[in-house]
């Protein structure tokens, strides 16, 4: 499963690709620090610093409520930045989420809570998860993008996964950072130390703003400006020609993007609240799953090269519905074996194996031409009734089950099966070539395993 294939490339093709994919990774580590840091803040702190006049239920649920402000915007995002990074190159776009994700999370380190200015605090930290998620609505996007456009055509799968390690190294740096901020005293934690985490991301956004800063535009879009082929309407392109993939792709990630926040999210809520065992075991327990990512998450994406996107997507989906039930049976035990090995079921495979397979399937989705506009809106316009609002419907599904999992289990099956419905009825995209949409050129690409993307053009 090592990065193959690229022996055979230049120097020069071999160092774009290297820079591309740490670049990808940073940018994606920042993405995901600043949302799971809010997640994690939004389950066992916000409730109580900007939302304290409610009672504990109702103000976890108004935490959340300010977490999905975020995906709400996202679609909006995806949409602006999208369209300009098929216009204007995906380098350009990339510098400027990160800027605008990035300072959000940092700002709101310097957050007055409610008990300094009353009802201020909470919408101005509305507003600052608004300018969070409209910036994440086409990160992700690009950062996938600026890696599968250089790779080998048959490394797609495993580098088009390797954005995603960013996601995990994100999870994992908002935990860690939050966890040893957690462990001042409890006056100290609530009154400042609360606020370091979020500061950290200054840190992690100037890296990403110094690689980013060196990268060099994707050959794919560069030959676009060299053949005058940039598209002014992406977004009514890519729907004139794309529809059915899109939709498919919507009906996908209303799962999977669900799927990932209550496994990662809603978790914390549930074994804190209603099984009342201490934060540091499943906050350590998520680490640990979240670590052995960075072995699964390249894993699945070579094994998506080597049998397809749709399987292995499809098979993380079916493992996510029948999973479900033992999982919440293993946290139930009490017993710290059994807590890890329902995380890593569900989340280090199950889950993987679905956002493995889904960065590469999405960008081969669509031509060079609309690609960024097609991958960001496939991606994100179903983020606020996915993602935004499964933490607050699994809390509320909680609440109105006595405390009892059994409804929250269903609800995790229904995603599942919707994921693998839609992904079973959209196209198979292991081999396509990336300049061309019909099927009579999905397979011309995968003939060459040595040649980098645009010599399939």
């Amino acid at each position: 499963m090592p990065l193959q294939s690229t022996h055979r490339q230049s120097p020069e093709v071999r160092r774009a690709v290297r820079n591309a994919i740490l670049s990808a990774i940073v940018g994606t580590a920042v993405e995901w620090y600043d949302y799971y840091l809010y997640a994690t803040a939004a389950a066992t702190l916000f409730n109580k610093l900007f939302f304290p006049s409610y009672d504990h239920l109702t103000g976890t649920l108004l935490a959340y409520a300010s977490f999905a402000i975020g995906f709400f915007v996202r679609p909006v995002g995806s949409v602006i930045f999208g369209r300009l990074g098929d216009r204007i190159g995906r380098k350009k776009v990339l510098i400027i989420t990160l800027l605008l994700m990035g300072g959000s999370t940092t700002l709101m380190g310097f957050l007055p809570t409610y008990a300094m200015i009353g009802v201020w605090a909470p919408l101005l930290l509305c507003v600052l998860r608004a300018l969070q998620g409209l910036g994440s609505g086409a990160e992700y996007a690009g950062a996938v993008l600026m890696v599968i456009e250089y790779a080998p055509p048959k490394r797609r799968g495993l580098y088009g996964s390797l954005p995603y390690v960013g996601v995990a190294l994100g999870l994992l740096m908002s935990l860690a950072t939050f966890h040893i901020s957690s462990s001042l005293s409890k006056g100290a934690f609530e009154q400042w130390g609360w606020r370091i985490p979020f500061l950290l991301s200054a840190v992690v956004v100037i890296l990403g703003l110094v690689l980013r800063s060196s990268l060099k535009e994707t050959p794919a879009f560069l030959d676009l400006q060299k053949r005058n082929a940039v598209v002014k309407a992406p977004i009514r392109e890519v729907f004139s020609t794309s529809l059915r993939p899109m939709l498919c792709a919507w009906g996908a990630r209303l799962g999977d993007n669900s799927l990932a926040y209550i496994y990662e999210s809603f978790v914390i809520v549930y074994v804190t609240q209603q099984l009342h065992m201490s934060r540091d075991v499943i906050v350590t327990a998520l680490m640990f799953s979240t670590a052995l990512q960075f072995v699964t998450v390249p894993f699945f994406g070579w094994v998506s090269d080597l049998v397809g996107r749709k399987p292995v997507y499809i098979g993380g989906a079916l493992i996510s519905g029948l999973a479900i039930f033992p999982f919440f049976r293993m946290l139930q035990s009490g017993e710290i074996i059994w807590i890890y090995a329902g995380l890593i079921l569900v989340s280090s495979i199950a889950k993987t194996m679905m956002t493995s397979a889904q960065s590469p399937w999405l960008a081969e989705m669509f031509p060079s031409r609309v690609r960024y506009t097609g991958f960001s809106l496939a991606r994100e316009v179903t983020s606020p009734i996915s993602g935004g609002i499964a933490p607050m419907i699994a809390v509320g599904l909680l609440s109105a089950g006595a405390g009892s999992p059994h409804l929250v289990a269903w609800y995790v099956v229904a995603l599942g099966v919707i994921t693998a419905v839609s992904v079973s009825l959209g196209p198979e995209t292991r081999g396509r070539n990336l300049d061309e949409p019909t099927a009579s050129a999905d397979a011309a690409a995968i003939k060459n395993d040595t040649a980098p993307a645009q010599a399939s053009r």
